[in-house]
């Protein structure tokens, strides 16, 4: 050990008037000392927003990214001639925090805080739940509240909508009330093991989501909205720019291309306990096709294909993450008073085509085919896709029927044959989040209804606004896309 004479003073720190810290270095060791910060009442908790990109806001760099926790601009660096030292010189603001490490610094100082005042700025950035926690999350209906004194219900709270993209908001708030997948991603450490190829970054998509499923799930928020700026980018990225937040998407194609994206870069393969995704909402049916011969051949040369084995009937079992039904087509006529009537249908109705009896008719540009499909497994949370729109060469045209459905205790067995319903031990289902569609076509908007388990109410959310529905007024709407949970008892 150096002496004391050998020991040469590297910072004087002064803190007031009367009091003068110390600390000394030497080449080997560094002596710290916990030290108080005379600035912490500086400190703006309604400018800070952790949501956005961490990166420099002058050098747009990722490396080494500091928040000025006075103005909650980013910029990098702590030494002299970084940003971040700049910004604190010029500006007169001292108290900065590592986005990596989550330490505070005081700079142009340069030494580090350590103050337990400041763990719910911690908190905020990087949200941790205990498997305590996540398990009362369904009987909770405590109400929590935001630095603004506004009050707000964790997980019913709004996504900003950054230009166009209220139909990736409605999916990523629906999946969020997917019990098992919050639970699975509420915690990092469920996924933090998975290896991936070298260079495959796609596993970013898995840690985005996350991140978004904790900050919606905070009941310690300075704010009672949350940012989906980073998840977004990240399918901008790994999408390829097929859905973007500057112009409007579908929401089915999203939902499917997201949970496929998941479900691989969580290393899932077909077998249905692979990854989280399929655990949920994989189902399998049974699809019998056979071939009709051309119309234009009378009935002897009919009857001589349909020996073949060409177009003997075929059949092939295949998985599914959501169901599509298909909306009966709307009257073309107006009645008497000048007015198109508003066609309803049964839910029930629309599910006879996974009865295994009912046959649709497939064309393609040369051959036709009958399909009928049998459903051989209901996945825990099944995923309904009501088809409203269809394209033709010139405009895409929305079908305004509405569907009639129940909220509560919908039985699926009803269209399964009796031996595949023996298999099942329960085939009753609650809603628990259904996605409308708005206004034209090609314009419309989203938004999404959302059932909070422990207060038993529902919510209705449209980018930041929030506000509680009637379960009645939810079976008028024009209903897109639905998830079913499957009850236990």
């Amino acid at each position: 050990m150096p002496s004391e004479d050998d020991l040469k003073p590297a910072k004087r720190i002064r803190l007031d008037s009367d009091e003068v810290i110390e600390t000394f270095e030497d080449d080997t060791k560094t002596e710290t000392k916990n030290r108080l910060c005379p600035y912490l009442d500086t400190i703006n908790r309604q400018y800070l927003d952790f949501d956005f990109e961490k990166l420099c806001s002058v050098s747009l760099t990722r490396i080494n990214v500091y928040a000025c926790l006075v103005c909650g601009k980013y910029f990098q660096g702590r030494g002299t001639n970084t940003h971040a030292y700049t910004h604190s010189v010029g500006e007169s603001h001292h108290v900065f925090l590592n986005l990596h490490t989550l330490k505070f610094y005081c700079l142009p100082d340069n030494y580090e805080i350590i103050d337990s005042s400041l763990d719910d700025i911690k908190y905020v950035l990087n949200p941790t739940f205990t498997l305590k926690h996540i398990q009362n999350l369904d009987d909770s209906t405590k109400f929590s509240r935001a630095i603004d004194g506004s009050l707000y219900l964790p997980g019913i709270v709004g996504l900003n909508n950054i230009k166009a993209n209220d139909y990736c908001n409605v999916i990523l708030q629906s999946l969020s009330h997917v019990a098992p997948l919050r639970d699975y991603f509420l915690r990092e450490e469920s996924y933090a093991n998975i290896k991936r190829p070298p260079g495959d970054s796609v596993y970013i998509l898995v840690q985005r989501f996350g991140e978004l499923m904790r900050k919606l799930w905070n009941p310690r928020n300075f704010k009672a909205h949350v940012s989906p700026h980073e998840m977004l980018q990240a399918v901008v990225l790994w999408s390829r720019k097929n859905f973007q937040f500057t112009q409007q998407g579908d929401p089915i194609d999203f939902l499917s291309w997201f949970l496929n994206a998941l479900h691989r870069a969580l290393n899932g393969t077909k077998k249905q306990n692979s990854s989280i995704i399929y655990k949920s909402f994989l189902g399998s049916m049974r699809i019998y096709t056979r071939k009709i011969p051309p119309t234009e051949l009378d009935d002897k040369q009919k009857r001589s294909l349909l020996a073949t084995e060409e177009y003997q009937e075929r059949v092939n079992d295949s998985p599914f993450l959501y169901l599509t039904c298909d909306l009966p087509p709307p009257p073309l006529f107006i009645d008497e008073f000048r007015e198109n009537i508003i066609p309803q249908v049964n839910l029930y109705q629309l599910l006879t085509k996974f009865n295994g009896q009912t046959e649709k008719e497939y064309k393609t540009y040369k051959e036709n085919f009958m399909k009928r499909f049998e459903i051989t497994q209901l996945p825990p949370y099944l995923i309904l896709y009501i088809k409203r729109f269809t394209k033709n060469t010139f405009f895409i045209e929305k079908n305004p029927t509405i569907v009639n459905f129940p909220v509560k205790n919908i039985d699926f067995g009803d269209i399964l044959t009796s031996e595949i319903k023996a298999q099942h031990k329960n085939t009753m289902y609650d809603l628990i989040a259904n996605i409308v569609h708005d206004g034209e076509p090609s314009k419309g908007t989203y938004r999404v209804h959302v059932l909070h388990k422990a207060s038993g109410k529902w919510y209705e959310m449209q980018d930041l606004h929030v506000i509680d529905i009637l379960p009645q007024m939810i079976t008028l709407t024009e209903a897109y896309i639905q998830i079913y949970e499957l009850k236990t008892t």
